[in-house]
């Protein structure tokens, strides 16, 4: 039973700690997308958020890469790949997922994702766009 105890306390540890990684790599990301934003305000066409999105697809492509090789461990994997990218920018994952099914040879899953995916997202904006007019 002490055994038991001592396990689930040590994983318990170890998830707050991954929690945090990610939390600090979100947080980070966030501000230096909001500050992108600031630098190249979308007033003819969103170059911020093009180059957030290019950015950070770049980043998580570099980081997965090394992750795959060994060169980085899990800690830096949840602080940047998951926690900055993921605060950065979600698309950075998209295109990771996306790069990860053409490996595989699963064209017809890249293909659905990719533009369900597209097609989903701007349809949902549209429909949050419709119904928060709605409120007074």
């Amino acid at each position: 039973m002490r055994h038991l105890i001592q396990g689930l306390y040590s994983n318990s540890i170890r998830m707050i700690k991954q929690m945090l990684l990610i939390f600090l790599g979100g947080g980070l990301g966030s501000v230096l997308r909001s500050l992108a934003g600031k630098l190249f305000p979308a007033t003819i066409y969103p170059l911020g958020t093009l180059l957030v999105n290019v950015l950070g697809s770049l980043l998580i492509g570099f980081l997965y890469a090394l992750f795959s090789r060994h060169v980085i461990g899990e800690n830096y994997r949840l602080l940047l790949a998951v926690g900055f990218c993921g605060g950065f920018t979600t698309f950075s994952t998209f295109s990771n997922e996306n790069l990860q099914l053409m490996r595989q040879g699963n064209w017809m899953a890249f293909i659905l994702y990719s533009v369900g995916t597209l097609f989903l997202c701007l349809v949902s904006v549209w429909l949050g766009d419709k119904i928060g007019n709605q409120i007074p």
